[in-house]
C-alpha cells in the first residue's frame, strides 16, 4: 500500500497530470469512453489527501479548458458531418440522444449545453447537434466555457471530499472518490433518462389530443 501511495503522490505533482488532464477531457468530448472525470476526482482526491491545493487548482484550469476545447470540437464536427453520417451515430441510445437535444436546443440552448457536460453521451449528442442544427458559435463559445469550468469544480469538489475524509491515503481517496463520481453519474443519466421520456410522452400525449376531432365534427 505505502508504494501505490508513493507512486500517486508522485502523480499528482508531476506536471504531466496537467497534461494528460487536458488531452483526456478534450477527447473525452467527442469519444466518451475516455474516462475524463476518473481522471479528474482522481487526482484532486489524491492531491486533497497530502493538502496539494495549488495542484487541485492547476487541475481544475487543465479540466475546464481542456473540455472547453472538446465540446467546441464536437460542435464543429457536428457542423461538418451532421448527426447521422456514421454507424454509432445511429445507435438506438445516441439516436434518440440526437433527437432530445434537436428539440431543447430551440427551447433551452444554455440550460441543455451545460447540464450536457455532466452527461458523457448527452454532451456529445448535443454539442454535434448545435453544431449541426446552427446554433450559434458566438453564444455556444462562453457557454462552453461555463460548463467547462462548473464541469471541473464538480469533479474537483468530488474528490476534495474524499481526500479530506482520507487524509495522507491518496490511494483510497481516489478509489472512493471514483466510486461517488460513478454513483454520481449514474444517478444524473438515469434522471436525464426519466426527464427524456416525460417530455417525449408529453408531446405524444399533445400531438394526439391536437388530432382528435371536435365533438361538433363528430356529431356530424
Amino acid at each position: 500500500m505505502d508504494a501505490i501511495n508513493d507512486f500517486i503522490l508522485a502523480a499528482a505533482a508531476s506536471p504531466w497530470l496537467l497534461l494528460v488532464m487536458f488531452a483526456v477531457a478534450a477527447v473525452d468530448a467527442v469519444f466518451p469512453p475516455v474516462p475524463s472525470e476518473t481522471v479528474l476526482v482522481a487526482g484532486a482526491a489524491a492531491a486533497a489527501a497530502i493538502g496539494g491545493w495549488p495542484t487541485i487548482l492547476a487541475l481544475v484550469l487543465a479540466a475546464a479548458l481542456g473540455a472547453m476545447l472538446g465540446d467546441n470540437l464536437a460542435y464543429a464536427l457536428g457542423r461538418a458531418i451532421g448527426t447521422s453520417r456514421f454507424r454509432w451515430m445511429r445507435r438506438p441510445r445516441i439516436a434518440a440522444a440526437f433527437e432530445y437535444a434537436q428539440q431543447a436546443l430551440s427551447r433551452r440552448g444554455a440550460t441543455l449545453i451545460i447540464g450536457a457536460r455532466y452527461i458523457p453521451v448527452g454532451r456529445v449528442a448535443v454539442n454535434i447537434s448545435a453544431g449541426a442544427l446552427g446554433y450559434p458559435w458566438r453564444r455556444f463559445l462562453p457557454i462552453s466555457l461555463i460548463a467547462g469550468a462548473t464541469w471541473g469544480l464538480y469533479g474537483a469538489a468530488i474528490g476534495i471530499l474524499a481526500g479530506s475524509w482520507l487524509a495522507n491515503q491518496p490511494f483510497l481517496a481516489a478509489v472512493v472518490g471514483i466510486v461517488v463520481a460513478v454513483a454520481v453519474g449514474i444517478v444524473v443519466d438515469r434522471v436525464a433518462a426519466a426527464r427524456r421520456r416525460r417530455t417525449e410522452s408529453r408531446e405524444i400525449a399533445t400531438t394526439t389530443d391536437g388530432a382528435l376531432p371536435e365533438p361538433a365534427q363528430m356529431a356530424g
